[in-house]
This record gives C-alpha cells, sequence and structure tokens, in this order.
C-alpha cells in the first residue's frame, strides 16, 4: 500500500528536496505541499525541474489536507514546527520534523541556545531522536508506537550534527578518547536556507571561506548530546563556496590504550560498527571522504587518519546537507517507522563526474 504524505515548508531548500525524493517514492504519494508565500502557484512555476512530475499547487500550512496524511514532513524553521506538531500528533499524523525544535532533549538547553520558550516540550519525553546509525532504538521505539495505531513524532539530527557524530562516535563509545572534541566543519552555501543575506549573497560568498558563529553555534548542544560528551566540544563552522555538502574534520585525542592501535584496526572497528547500516560508508584506510562523492544521496561517508606523533584520531564525514542532513535522512526515518526498508527511495551512489 502507498501511505500519503504531506510536506509543510515544501518551498525551502529542504523541503523541494523532500519533494524530489517523495516524487520518486514507491511508497510514498505525495498529496500536499504548502508555503506561505507560494500559495496558489504550481510547484513547476517555483522549482522547474518538477515541470511534468508533478501538478501539484502551494497552499498555506493550514491546509486541512495535511492532517488527512499518514505521514507530514515539517520542513520548517525553529519554533514554527512546534506551532504544527501537536495538532498533526492530535490528528493521527505521524510527524518527521527537520527543524531543531524536538531534536534536543532538554528543554532548558533548546530554550538557552535557540533564544526561544519551547511550547511543547511534554513531546520531547516521548520524541525519537532521528539519527538511525546511532540511535536504531528511537526509531524502533516510533515504528512500535506507529504499529499500535498511534502517531509517531521523530525529530531528525541536524546537517552538523551528523556528519560530526557518524564520524566520531564510534571511536568516542569505544573509549579510545579523552578530553574535548574539536570540530572544524564547512558546509555548502544552501545550508543557510532560500533566503539570501549579505552573508550568502553570491558577491560575497563565492570565492571565500569564512568562519561564523564561533564558540556559539546552535547545532553545538546537539553534537554534545549526541557524543555524550556535554561542555565538551569545540565546534567551528566554515562557510565554503559551493551549493550543496558539508565535510566534517573531527579531531579526537587518543588515551594511551587506543594509541597503540593502527588506523587499519580502527577501520575495522568502524566498519563492525556501521555494519548493516546501508547509509554509513567506512572507507578502507588511507582513503578519504570528499563532498562531491556523496551529493544526491544518503550516504554519509567516513574516513580515518591517525596523527603519531600527537597520537589525535582524525575522523572526516561527509554528507550532501540536503540529504543526509535533511531530507534524505527525514525519509531514511519515516521507511523505518512505517516499516520499509531503509533505503527504499533513496540513493547511495553518487554523481561520479
Amino acid at each position: 500500500m502507498s501511505y500519503k504524505v504531506g510536506i509543510i515548508g515544501a518551498a525551502g531548500f529542504a523541503g523541494a528536496e523532500l519533494v524530489r525524493l517523495v516524487l520518486q517514492h514507491p511508497e510514498f504519494e505525495l498529496a500536499a505541499i504548502t508555503s506561505n508565500a507560494d500559495a496558489g502557484t504550481l510547484l513547476a512555476d517555483v522549482y522547474p525541474a518538477f515541470a511534468g512530475a508533478s501538478d501539484l499547487v502551494f497552499t498555506t500550512h493550514d491546509d486541512p489536507a495535511v492532517k488527512s496524511c499518514d505521514l507530514a514532513f515539517l520542513a520548517v524553521p525553529h519554533t514554527a514546527a512546534m506551532a504544527q506538531a501537536p495538532a498533526l500528533l492530535d490528528a493521527g499524523v505521524t510527524v518527521v520534523d527537520l527543524s531543531a525544535d524536538y531534536r534536543l532533549a532538554d528543554k532548558d538547553v533548546y530554550e538557552q541556545w535557540y533564544g526561544a520558550k519551547h511550547t511543547s516540550p511534554e513531546l520531547l519525553a516521548t520524541r525519537s531522536f532521528g539519527l538511525p546509525e546511532l540511535f536504531p532504538e528511537d526509531i524502533e521505539r516510533a515504528r512500535a508506537l506507529r504499529a499500535a495505531g498511534k502517531p509517531a513524532l521523530v525529530g531528525c539530527a541536524g546537517c552538523y550534527p551528523t556528519a560530526t557524530s557518524i564520524a566520531s562516535a564510534p571511536a568516542i563509545r569505544a573509549g579510545w578518547t579523552q578530553g574535548i572534541v574539536i570540530v572544524d566543519a564547512k558546509s555548502g552555501v544552501t545550508g543557510a536556507g532560500k533566503g539570501c543575506n549579505a552573508k550568502t549573497h553570491f558577491c560575497n560568498a563565492d570565492e571565500d571561506v569564512q568562519a561564523y558563529n564561533v564558540g556559539k553555534h546552535r547545532h553545538t548542544p546537539e553534537i554534545e548530546q549526541i557524543l555524550g560528551k556535554p561542555g565538551e566540544v569545540v565546534f567551528t563552522p566554515h562557510l565554503v563556496p559551493m551549493r550543496r555538502g558539508i565535510l566534517s574534520t573531527v579531531y579526537l585525542q587518543l588515551t594511551p590504550e587506543a594509541a597503540s592501535m593502527s588506523v587499519e584496526d580502527m577501520v575495522d572497528y568502524y566498519a563492525g560498527f556501521y555494519s548493516g547500516r546501508p547509509f554509513a560508508q567506512v572507507l578502507p584506510a588511507g582513503k578519504l571522504p570528499r563532498t562531491s562523492s556523496v551529493t544526491g544521496t544518503n550516504v554519509c561517508q567516513v574516513g580515518l587518519a591517525k596523527n603519531e606523533r600527537t597520537n589525535t584520531l582524525v575522523a572526516i564525514g561527509a554528507i550532501d546537507n540536503l540529504c543526509k542532513g535533511a531530507a534524505g535522512q527525514a525519509v531514511q526515518c519515516a521507511n523505518l517507522v512505517f516499516g520499509l526498508a531503509e533505503d527504499t527511495g533513496l540513493a547511495r551512489v553518487g554523481m561520479p563526474v
């Protein structure tokens, strides 16, 4: 059977990527797309790439048709998701949220970093965290809820936390590391969203690399939550002149015991850790990931290197920020919640050129 899907916020970059994935999905039927700014406009008029693929018209976010769907994706900014999720859940709709509103388990941490009051903190106790490679038990809990006839809420991991955590979590969970975690991450311009500002304007972003929100980026507490390292993550993001992609380089100080391990042994451990996870691709020793290798896919490529002089493990993760970092991850989670194969409708092979 097919499941009816609504996408709230379908005109943004992550929303448009969701549209692309859902239209090609064999089990999901796209029934409603919303955008307050584009209401009444054909999808193909906003994104000509969809010409001939769909005759859907954007409606407003309060379109009642979304409440008749089996599944709703929320591709809206933080706080806007909180305004939508409770009513959708009350209507029996399973919700997969791409925003930050249901990622952090502690409402006080959310309010501190996002500067907004959390209006449905009770949902934080029952929501599932959407990063299947590291929290499969959360997604299984959501699947069980839906199988019992109840709607589930999934708060998907953010783009930087996804690349960073898939690269570094196995080493931390294995007890190989000590001290602070240093993250140097670079993102394409679509990570800033569809709206343009002085920082993302072509004339400023082209031929330039710049760090931003140093020491205060909102993904910091999420990375700390995933890695179990509260107050121990130094995260510095950079904007680079490309459209899609994130490369996150994580520096981990090894314990004396782990310092004697070879990179080959570490790679073997990582491969075993991610065995059976189709979208975590651990590269052989000596190979490192590139953003171009994962463009258009839901894959996170992971590569490991070791600085022998300083006993530092360098763990690198590469993702497409719009796919594995947003829309693809949301579809991956939805697949699992609805009892489908994890990789249904999702690409694992990138564009070679």
